[in-house]
């Protein structure tokens, strides 16, 4: 706790926040709500291929794809206060 008595990151209410929730969001988002596979949404995480085999034969960054979701991540998070945004896989 800092200063005030507040958790570094709280929302309205003072619950505390934490990065691995937003970022456990995203992850949730990524696999539920588009078709990227798992590799481009856990690049975009940074995290690293454990596997050293797997890790010897990937040789791109995945760029242009990480970007793609990033830019689909933004334009969730921006959506107007309220909106309901369903989770479901698609169809």
């Amino acid at each position: 706790m800092r200063g005030g008595g507040r958790a570094p990151w709280a929302d309205a209410e003072g619950r505390r926040l934490t990065a691995h929730g937003f970022r456990s969001t995203f992850r949730t988002w990524a696999r539920e709500a588009t078709s990227f596979p798992s590799e481009i949404a856990e690049a975009a995480l940074g995290h690293v291929v454990r596997d050293k085999v797997e890790r010897a034969y990937r040789r791109g960054d995945a760029l242009d794809r990480r970007r793609e979701l990033m830019e689909r991540w933004a334009q969730f998070l921006d959506r107007p206060e309220g909106a309901v945004v369903p989770l479901a896989r698609p169809t």
